[in-house]
């Protein structure tokens, strides 16, 4: 009960307040206790000054009064500064760590985002008060915010790589047609024309990527046939299975319906199941099934690729996150599809999961929704 209390605010004042008074009390009756018989002393000798039986009742009444006023009067102050006192260093405990986080948000404010505030109390043993709570979720902000500006950063940084890329190539193959390196025909001419598509490609991933994270789209749901979906996928890439010499199954069980936005569905399992045949070589396999479990209805693309090692599993869907460092065009694409397909199932209620035990062991990316 006693921990519960320390760690409300409200009790807190309260408990100040009762403090206050309970010591200004005590040395209200301290400071009288001592200051009366003084008092009264004084009081006996003004009375044995007097001349037998003539003194007056009024003023005995009179000094009587000013010998208690006296002792009261000592008791009031001292007890008032000491009240004073407990106020001030019980304030000060309050508004000091107010007064820090008003001065770490300004810091803040002008973009040192490394700024924290210390939190009052245990925070190990859970013994925080509103205040703790308050500076924790300052903290929490403050460090929110500056993972987003490394994200900033990060983003421009990869932008201006993705970029430069495909404009250092058609640079390149300009510069050899005007030098008369590379003849004028049309290969050279198809080279220069790829390259400027793949710049295109990047320029439209980037777009829809931008669409997607503000949320400035709208979705259109209705039920939707898992089986429609599926065979749209594969009518658009069982081509390039067949000239890459990889398999392609799928295992749909009739009936399964999803409530969906069946376009933007599709733009997810064609990016999942072209991720799964880009990094899948010759000969593997590459299954896509459907499983009603409950009320969650789970689409999963399962490959016998090179896999993924598990440290590059919690991040394959940032923003242009590639498992491959180099960057290899023949590794990989501009890394916004995978980040565009979880933002595409997190708006239809759903989440997005990747699994792999390991390099050379194949992966499975599923998507889990809430079946119609």
């Amino acid at each position: 009960m006693i921990h519960r209390i320390r760690r409300h605010l409200g009790w807190k004042l309260f408990l100040s307040y009762l403090v206050v008074i309970l010591v200004g009390a005590v040395v209200v009756a301290a400071a009288t206790a001592l200051a009366v018989p003084s008092a009264f002393e004084r009081h006996m000798a003004y009375m044995a000054q007097m001349v037998g039986g003539q003194m007056m009742g009024l003023d005995l009444a009179t000094n009587f009064r000013q010998a208690v006023g006296e002792a009261l009067t000592v008791g009031i102050l001292v007890a008032l500064v000491a009240a004073l006192s407990l106020s001030l260093v019980m304030s000060r405990r309050i508004v000091l760590p107010v007064q820090e986080m008003m001065a770490a948000s300004r810091r803040i404010a002008d973009g040192r985002y490394d700024e924290r505030v210390g939190v009052p109390g245990k925070v190990a043993v859970g013994d925080v008060d509103e205040l703790g709570e308050l500076a924790l979720s300052f903290n929490q902000m403050a460090a929110r915010l500056q993972q987003t500006e490394a994200l900033r950063l990060q983003l421009l940084g990869n932008v201006a790589h993705e970029l430069r890329t495909p404009l250092s190539s058609i640079k390149g193959y300009m510069e050899a047609l005007i030098d008369g390196v590379l003849p004028a025909g049309a290969e050279t001419f198809q080279r220069v024309q790829d390259e400027a598509e793949r710049l295109q490609r990047l320029v439209d991933d980037l777009q829809e990527l931008s669409r997607v994270e503000a949320g400035a789209y709208e979705l259109s749901p209705r039920p939707t046939p898992v089986s429609q979906l599926v065979d749209t996928v594969v009518t658009r890439l069982g081509r390039q299975f067949e000239e890459k010499g990889v398999g392609l199954e799928t295992d749909v069980p009739p009936g399964l319906t999803m409530n969906v936005d069946p376009e933007r569905m599709g733009q997810v399992l064609l990016n999942l199941v072209g991720n799964a045949l880009q990094y899948t070589p010759a000969g593997g396999q590459v299954r896509l099934r459907a499983r009603r479990e409950g009320s969650v209805l789970r689409l999963a693309v399962e490959d016998t690729g090179i896999g993924i090692a598990p440290e590059h599993l919690p991040h394959l869907f940032e923003r242009f996150y590639r498992v491959d460092k180099s960057r290899s065009r023949v590794g990989g694409g501009s890394g916004i599809g995978l980040t565009i397909a979880k933002h595409l199932v997190e708006a239809h209620g759903g989440q997005i999961q990747a699994a792999s035990e390991g390099l050379g062991r194949g992966s499975t990316f599923s998507v889990i929704l809430p079946a119609a």
